[in-house]
């Protein structure tokens, strides 16, 4: 069903007040009964049934007039002199509870009285069609499991125009955010994408662990960050009097298990990288980074293409799937090419021999901002940002990166200014990210050191010289390939979301 948003807005004053008198109202119903001598939130509750099991077996419990015990919350509720329905709802479905005062008694009745929307409640009953012939529950007791204290929000529609339209207080998607429980309460859709979230993070799961790799955690809070540029968050451990950051990659950590002797990990954690926000960025993320020895770049080609052909085939039961205007086919082999080739398909330009004088001319003349710290190869990957990356569409592997934004990829054996990297995009934007990754020690020194010059000049997201995994390395680590997907942007994709805050619980919002 298509829905046109219209709020209908009351004053802060007006909605306060509303709220404290309707508060005020069961404040006054909990004290009643409290009063009765009725805990109105016990300890236990007893529940035999889903409602769904009870719906779509309806004449089984008709014949049978077994006695079942639901439990729920309380969407819809009237009552009228001796009797009264009363939708119940829970994880399954809804059911409507009929209560008579001669079946449940007066004491139990002076209850139900008492019962408002948002209430929880335990109802022991048969199953009987009304009067009416509408399937119910017929209560011979009811017990109440929580008294809501604050009225839940209405969702109102209303047609206009042949279309159905919102105009409650939850069509607004920013309260929507701040208040997900809400949001949950009264958008089933909306659970339904983390549903889905909670499939494809399974099904990951289930993929590698057929491969061969095993599932290991690594510390959040580091006392050196790395393995992506960006700025971390800070925070002070006050025992050790020592300044510790949170990750900003899981990389360095999962490296030295390999280097230790497994021969394939992954990590699916928490990331946090202190820097902007948009519709595809959260300061805190979910991430998955996956090393496997004695594989390259090639080898992660592989493993990324058949997860996400896995996903859509497991979890959606297709290998086409729509996102926004597009319909994206998984089926086939993704693209593959060079960044380089891409720019000059989308601009007629070739900067394939990293000419600085020229790229920095095609810069200034397309008004493009060069930033003082870089070089040529950071200046075409910022002209592959502005130019390439919103036409690819259909899955492409974008390979043959600068070496100069790639610190962690081994060298490229054709060229010096490029390394062994893709980053995959489909609907213009980026998936994953994946190495050959570096082992030698002796270059690694070098990169990061190269990168420690770039901090000291004042480049924030350049990466810092980590001595100890210079010295892991030294140890030894064997050739291998590394990918990194962000989860969140994944589960963008395949529930057809725009937004990175439809997707996590509870997003970062502005204070």
């Amino acid at each position: 069903m298509e829905h046109a948003i219209c709020t209908i807005k009351l004053s802060t004053g007006d909605k306060m007040n509303i709220q404290n008198d309707l508060y005020a109202q069961r404040k006054e119903k909990l004290d009643k009964i409290i009063a009765m001598g009725i805990n109105p939130f016990p300890h236990r509750s007893k529940r035999t049934h889903l409602i769904n099991q009870i719906t779509e077996n309806k004449d089984e419990f008709i014949d049978s007039k077994e006695t079942v015990y639901i439990t729920g919350r309380i969407t819809s509720h009237r009552r009228q002199g001796k009797i009264g329905f009363t939708t119940l709802q829970d994880i399954s479905g809804k059911i409507q509870v009929f209560v008579r005062k001669d079946t449940i008694g007066d004491e139990n009745y002076e209850l139900y009285k008492l019962i408002d929307l948002g209430d929880f409640m335990q109802v022991k009953g048969i199953a009987v069609y009304t009067q009416t012939g509408e399937f119910s529950i017929l209560a011979e007791e009811i017990i109440l499991l929580s008294k809501n204290m604050r009225p839940i929000p209405t969702v109102k529609e209303k047609e206009i125009d042949g279309k159905q339209v919102r105009y409650d207080e939850f069509s607004d998607i920013e309260l929507r955010y701040r208040k997900r429980y809400l949001d949950l309460l009264l958008n089933p859709c909306n659970r339904n994408t983390f549903e889905q979230r909670a499939k494809i993070i399974s099904h990951i799961r289930r993929f590698l662990d057929d491969r061969g790799f095993v599932e290991v955690e690594t510390p959040i809070l580091q006392t050196l960050y790395g393995g992506a540029n960006a700025r971390p968050f800070t925070t002070h451990h006050n025992t050790l009097d020592a300044q510790l950051y949170l990750r900003i990659a899981t990389e360095l950590y999962l490296k030295r298990l390999i280097i230790g002797g497994f021969e394939r990990v992954y990590e699916i954690g928490k990331n946090f990288r202190n820097e902007g926000m948009d519709r595809t960025h959260n300061p805190e993320f979910t991430a998955i980074e996956l090393y496997q020895a004695y594989t390259d770049l090639d080898g992660m080609i592989e493993i990324t293409e058949s997860l996400f052909r896995s996903i859509a085939n497991n979890v959606f039961n297709t290998t086409t799937i729509q996102y926004g205007e597009y319909l994206v086919d998984l089926s086939k082999p993704f693209k593959q090419a060079s960044m380089t080739s891409l720019i000059k398909d989308y601009t007629g330009e070739d900067f394939s021999d990293f000419d600085i004088d020229k790229i920095k001319s095609f810069m200034k003349e397309k008004n493009i901002e060069i930033d003082e710290f870089a070089g040529a190869g950071r200046m075409i990957a910022e002209i592959f940002d502005h130019f390439v990356e919103k036409n690819l569409i259909q899955p492409t592997f974008v390979i043959d990166y600068p070496l100069e934004i790639s610190p962690l990829a081994k060298n490229h054996p054709e060229n010096e200014n490029l390394v062994e990297r893709f980053e995959l995009f489909i609907c213009g934007k980026e998936y994953g990210n994946a190495f050959t990754e570096l082992n030698s020690p002796i270059e690694q020194r070098l990169r990061l050191e190269a990168q420690a010059i770039a901090r000291e000049k004042g480049d924030a997201e350049a990466n810092p010289v980590d001595e100890d995994f210079i010295e892991a390395l030294e140890y030894g680590m064997p050739p291998m390939g590394g990918l990194g997907i962000g989860i969140d942007r994944l589960i963008m994709f395949f529930t057809n979301n725009t937004s990175i805050k439809e997707v996590i619980f509870f997003p970062q919002m502005k204070m």
